[in-house]
């Protein structure tokens, strides 16, 4: 593929989690997650957003939130479970996104806070009327999606390099 492919980027914020009693990692959602979780999916086929690629934290919470909103979609995209987005900081989600295979031009990442509120103001030069500042006003609530459009090869994303298209929450 021609390194000036036009892609995009999408950032979605595990839904609600619960507080029981067990390890961070294996936190459920909470009721209002698993409401808010299908709200994100159908915002994302109202804007003519399905990504190719989802890679999702193997987190409890990140894999209930892509089950509810992935059923939303026209189609469901490929989908791999990565560790690596669990905890991750923005040099390691960075270093996600340049592995990517070059043939996937939509990816989404389901993740958590605050990797994916970083990911989305490191990656965005520019954006469409207030979103920055309304994203950055608003923080990267849970069920938050943030949409980026690029130019150019997966292994030379960087800071700056895209445009925010968009930025969505269930309270929008």
């Amino acid at each position: 593929m021609s390194v000036e492919v036009p892609r995009r980027i999408v950032l979605l914020r595990h839904a609600k989690a619960d507080w029981p009693e067990v390890s961070d990692h294996d936190r459920p959602l909470a009721e209002r997650g698993r409401k808010d979780a299908p709200l994100a999916g159908r915002w994302l086929a109202g804007a003519g957003v399905t990504p190719e690629l989802t890679l999702c934290s193997t987190a409890v919470r990140t894999r209930e939130t892509w089950k509810l909103c992935a059923p939303e979609l026209p189609r469901r995209p490929k989908t791999s479970y990565d560790e690596r987005l669990y905890d991750a900081t923005l040099g390691e989600l960075i270093a996600v996104v340049n592995g990517v295979d070059e043939e996937v031009r939509d990816l989404m990442l389901v993740g958590h806070n605050p990797g994916m509120h970083a990911l989305a103001d490191a990656l965005a030069g520019t954006a469409e009327g207030d979103t920055l500042a309304r994203m950055n006003t608003r923080g990267f609530p849970t069920s938050a999606v943030a949409v980026l459009s690029l130019t150019g090869s997966w292994k030379t994303v960087e800071h700056g390099v895209a445009h925010l298209a968009a930025f969505w929450t269930p309270h929008d």
